[in-house]
């Protein structure tokens, strides 16, 4: 027995041993600088399938543009956002391994080691009539509006570990357990209310691991993708709920609001305040400009534990004058714009800020860009891909 104890001592150390080294070397030192990025890709189609079967192969031209965008900007971590999600979430492990994975035009090619693809509530059938015309079966009666579920999907991929087993989702946190949630008016009966969930996708803190075994750091990524506000009524229906789906992350960062959050799994409450963190996301919501509903959006940037490091973009302010039509009526700084939107004034909003990499105040922002170049820069074509453009955000510890 003592022989068998001493030699299972051995097997341990051996395989302690490479797996510490592996661990130590794996990871950037933590002063170092880690880019963050997130990337509204506008993958979106019509059917189930569809898009798996339009990546697989590598063939795809949209999807090749959108990763010679994430190659060109050497990204660590990135939030996919309109993405579909199939069952499998095979689409964006298609994206990583035929696209990122292989260089475009001569571009590095990122290997996207790790990868999170939850469901999300975007055409998952409600059972109930949302939109009161007397049916239960349309998109809009979906918890998030989509013809399937998944449309619309969101992936995470990075080259650091993703902590899978502290994951959090908030899928399924009713609307209605927000206090003073912005419940829009005469709208909703309340056996409706008290069954919507709040998140039109789904709201997840995803840790990941930065940095060698002795002085590693956890960074919570706060993913999420609020439903635009728009495409409702004088009810303005879904301008409360990308409201309140951004609230969210302000009662998340703040323990003392975040007393009524449950997550799917029972855990109650939001983030400790020892714990750094970065929100990403096309959150659908310009802090100046636009119809939103823009308290919480404010509220978010001004929070004490967040810092906005305005990215900024030179095509950005040049797309406005070229433009012209409705941005023309715009207050906000159009070098911080990230989608390029319908700009007939009384038909769309103009160009907007609505895309965000937002680091908690105890990382060191190092730089910070929006991919949009000038008219003149050949790169324009790339962008042609989708109508909303990458943000990226360099962050180290301070």
């Amino acid at each position: 027995m003592k022989a068998n104890y001493s030699l299972l001592a051995v097997v341990c150390i051996g395989i302690s041993v490479p797996l510490a080294f592996y661990l130590a070397n794996r990871f950037e030192a933590p002063s170092a600088a880690v880019r963050f990025a997130t990337f509204n890709l506008a993958l979106n189609r019509q059917e189930p399938g569809q898009l798996l079967r339009e990546l697989r192969g590598g063939r795809c031209e949209p999807a090749r543009r959108l990763a010679e965008i994430i190659q060109r900007h050497h990204i660590d971590v990135i939030l996919l956002n309109e993405l579909d999600r199939d069952d499998a979430g095979e689409a964006a492990l298609v994206f990583a391994r035929e696209y990122l994975a292989v260089s475009q035009n001569g571009h590095d090619a990122i290997d996207f080691t790790f990868s999170y693809c939850g469901p999300v509530n975007t055409g998952e059938p409600s059972g109930k009539d949302l939109n009161a015309d007397g049916k239960t079966d349309g998109p809009q009666d979906a918890y998030g509006f989509g013809l399937f579920p998944g449309q619309y999907g969101m992936a995470l991929l990075s080259r650091y570990p993703i902590l899978e087993d502290r994951v959090r989702t908030f899928q399924k946190l009713p609307w209605s357990s927000m206090p003073d949630a912005a419940r829009p008016v005469d709208y909703y009966p309340d056996d409706v209310w008290q069954h919507l969930r709040l998140s039109s996708k789904s709201h997840w803190d995803v840790p990941i691991g930065i940095g060698n075994v002795e002085e590693g750091v956890i960074i919570h990524l706060l993913c999420s993708h609020p439903t635009p506000p728009a495409f409702d009524g004088a009810e303005d229906r879904n301008g409360c709920r990308n409201h309140d789906e951004i609230r969210f992350w302000v009662d998340y960062v703040s323990p003392q609001k975040a007393a009524w959050i449950v997550d799917d799994r029972g855990g109650p409450g939001g983030l400790a305040t020892d714990q750094q963190f970065v929100v990403l996301g096309d959150l659908n919501c310009d802090p100046v400009d636009g119809d939103a509903r823009r308290e919480a959006m404010l509220a978010l940037l001004s929070h004490e534990r967040v810092t906005d490091p305005e990215p900024r973009s030179p095509g950005g302010a040049e797309q406005k004058l070229k433009q012209f039509g409705a941005n023309m009526q715009q207050e906000g700084d159009a070098a911080l714009d990230t989608g390029d939107f319908d700009d007939k004034p009384g038909s769309g909003p103009g160009n907007l800020r609505v895309d965000y990499v937002l680091p908690s105040s105890g990382l060191r922002v190092l730089g910070a860009g929006v991919f949009w170049p000038k008219s003149h820069d050949p790169r324009l074509k790339l962008v042609e891909a989708s109508d909303h453009r990458l943000v990226w955000v360099d962050l180290a510890q301070k």
